[in-house]
């Protein structure tokens, strides 16, 4: 990314400020609901790609777009499948850390694929690893099943770099809301058939936890997506980036208000070293090599 970079207007000051509000909240509300995980990655989208429906029926859409919005879809049902394990299975801050690394592994994908990385950037991926390697050294003392957790944030990280890609693509030659429409309602068809095939409940839950996905639907998807989404036809993605980043504090607030769940002390400066390491790899790429964009 260019070393220059604009401040955002007000306006989209103002978007960003309420979607990483919007994101924030997503981590504590997938830890307080007690719903089957498939269930719920099916319910949220399904919400979210309703609310989106109207306003792409406006616009045409193109057969490659949709292709790639198919194929994002799809990826973003494994990535939530990972991303709420590990909300419930670790901390909410260890765990949001950890997929805050989708940068570095956009990044290491666009490597192996022939393009080019800056030497400065690699940098910020040795600081992220450091972090990486604190946080779940000292979940695994805690527990096998906090240890694990960090593992499904890790892959979760990995699969949102993937979806990111893959949206990219489909943003090409598709307007936002035709591809968000297309985009949750293929994850949520593929998050379906893993809840009736795996057993789990669909229907028949208490009101606290219909609250909690209008919740999800409402704050991670439409207040948080959306206006980073808008914002983003103005805004650098390096400036969205880095500020997508404090999703991570706003959620470990928000863990220890809802859920009176702080971190172990050893995990904070993990965070600090991953979330340090993002900010470098993302300052230090050219956006037309890497597009690191929002997380679920």
């Amino acid at each position: 990314m260019s070393q220059e970079i604009e401040v955002p207007s007000r306006p989209d000051l103002i978007r960003l400020g309420v979607g990483i509000i919007g994101i924030g909240t997503s981590g504590p509300l997938i830890a307080l609901s007690t719903m089957p995980i498939p269930t719920l990655i099916f319910w949220r989208n399904l919400g979210g790609s309703i609310v989106t429906l109207p306003f792409a029926l406006r616009h045409k859409a193109d057969r490659t777009g949709l292709r790639w919005a198919v194929l994002a879809g799809f990826i973003l049902a494994l990535h939530f499948i990972g991303f709420f394990l590990a909300m419930r299975l670790t901390t909410v801050a260890a765990g949001t850390a950890m997929v805050a690394l989708q940068p570095i592994f956009a990044a290491l994908f666009v490597r192996m694929t022939g393009g080019h990385i800056p030497s400065r950037a690699w940098l910020g991926m040795v600081v992220s690893f450091f972090g990486v390697l604190l946080i779940s050294g000292v979940d695994l003392h805690i527990s096998v099943r906090s240890f694990m957790g960090d593992v499904a944030a890790l892959v979760s990280a990995a699969l949102a770099a993937i979806y990111m890609m893959a949206g990219s693509r489909a943003r090409q030659t598709l307007e936002n809301t035709s591809y968000t429409t297309v985009c949750y309602f293929v994850c949520a068809i593929t998050a379906l058939p893993m809840a009736i095939f795996g057993g789990y409940q669909v229907l028949h839950f208490s009101t606290r936890q219909w609250w909690i996905v209008i919740g999800l639907i409402v704050g991670a998807q439409i207040l948080g997506h959306s206006m980073f989404n808008a914002a983003l036809k103005r805004v650098s993605p390096a400036v969205v980036s880095l500020i997508i980043f404090f999703e991570v504090p706003v959620s470990s607030v928000l863990a220890m208000w809802w859920l009176d769940q702080s971190p172990p002390a050893g995990v904070i400066p993990g965070i600090i070293l991953i979330l340090t390491g993002c900010v470098l790899v993302v300052m230090r790429t050219r956006p037309q090599k890497i597009e690191a964009e929002l997380t679920p």
